[in-house]
């Protein structure tokens, strides 16, 4: 019999979290591997993101300016189509130029891990009594973030060029372990 004032600790975790475990686990383990492979190749880890937010801006620019120039009456379409304009442009510079592309995308990545280094310390103090054995590492994981987002700045300009793989290879891999320590302390508390 569980007594009122100490709730078993199955009623500590959202059924979600119990319920999908195994889905924390598995992202907890894909996000391993990911990261130890940005570590192992940050140059190539670096340059593959440049690369693919390069695509990712010229498709959404190309998509924009397409659709700003079906609706050439709608208000506020000579801004629709200079922001259009700009989204491709920044796009081909990231692709025709990933390595200059890496010191802004670096910067960026220090304003990230700010932000989500924040966050997760928030969530961890948030859910500190739900996870009375695991939040910890959530901590440790937004300490982690407002750290290397410190050494991003203090190396700028020379390092951009592997400290964004690096880092996020670093930030993919603390992510998943604390992923994991989440899924494995929910998995204690799932029904049977």
């Amino acid at each position: 019999m569980t007594d009122v004032h100490h709730p078993a600790p199955t009623a500590l975790w959202p059924e979600s979290i119990r319920e999908h475990w195994k889905l924390f686990l598995i992202e907890g383990l894909v996000l391993i591997v990911l990261g130890a492979a940005a570590i192992v190749v940050p140059v190539l880890a670096t340059l593959a993101v440049a690369i693919f937010l390069g695509w990712l801006f010229l498709v959404g620019g190309i998509v924009g300016a397409a659709t700003t120039l079906m609706h050439r009456h709608a208000p506020g379409f000579w801004w629709s189509l200079v922001s259009a304009a700009v989204t491709i442009i920044a796009g081909l510079v990231l692709i025709g130029w990933p390595i200059a592309g890496a010191i802004s995308l670096t910067i960026v990545l220090a304003a990230y891990l700010v932000a989500e280094g924040i966050a997760s310390m928030m969530f961890a103090y948030e859910h500190r009594t739900a996870m009375p054995g695991r939040w910890g590492w959530l901590l440790v994981n937004g300490l982690i973030d407002i750290v290397l987002a410190g050494i991003i700045v203090w190396i700028l300009p020379a390092g951009a060029l592997w400290a964004l793989g690096l880092f996020i290879g670093i930030d993919f891999a603390f992510g998943g372990i604390s992923l994991i320590a989440m899924a494995l302390e929910a998995r204690q508390g799932a029904p049977r």
